[in-house]
């Protein structure tokens, strides 16, 4: 008797964990954009990589959000800073470790937000603002992992829906375009 409910036990647990690797078949996952701002009369273009690793643990994710909209923003930094690196986001001249990254489907396409708790830049019109300690990416990808979004260097965040998104931000947001990935080779 034991032995057909260890099989059913085995059975189920590899069906649960089958449901959770076919939902993060996307991580890693390596996106490079294009950015582009106007920054007083002067236009600025690079390249923005941002990789994940995986999408934090939804009780992790929660930790963050929870502390985020009962305790503010410091809240959400105290929450946030002792999470494990789990991306980051890069320029040609500089790297930041991003401890917050989340999915959510919004019209056909899903919405990845990734936030790292060090500022990445400040473009030349912005000045440092003390308070302003988070990179914020906002990406709006379709099924190929084309699309476009924003990424503000210095930012701020608010609780919004199961998330966050950007509250107020020291630096212009820079607008991201990303191409399609090329097609793998068949083997």
């Amino acid at each position: 008797m034991r032995r057909p409910m260890a099989l059913i036990v085995a059975a189920a647990a590899a069906v649960s964990l089958g449901g959770t690797v076919q939902g993060d078949e996307r991580y890693p996952r390596t996106l490079v954009a294009d950015a582009k701002v106007d920054s007083n009369g002067t236009t600025i273009t690079s390249k923005v990589t941002i990789k994940v690793d995986r999408l934090m643990e939804p009780s992790r994710h929660t930790r963050v959000v929870d502390g985020l909209k009962y305790n503010g923003y410091q809240g959400f930094m105290n929450a946030l800073r002792p999470l494990p690196v789990i991306a980051s986001i890069a320029t040609p001249n500089k790297q930041v470790d991003a401890r917050y990254a989340w999915e959510t489907k919004v019209d056909n396409r899903t919405r990845l937000i990734v936030v790292a708790d060090t500022p990445l830049f400040f473009l030349p019109s912005d000045s440092a603002k003390a308070g302003y300690d988070l990179t914020v990416a906002e990406l709006i990808l379709d099924d190929r992992g084309a699309g476009t979004g924003t990424i503000a260097g210095a930012a701020r965040v608010k609780p919004a829906g199961d998330g966050v998104v950007l509250q107020d931000y020291a630096t212009t947001p820079v607008k991201l375009t990303i191409a399609p990935p090329a097609a793998k080779p068949k083997s």
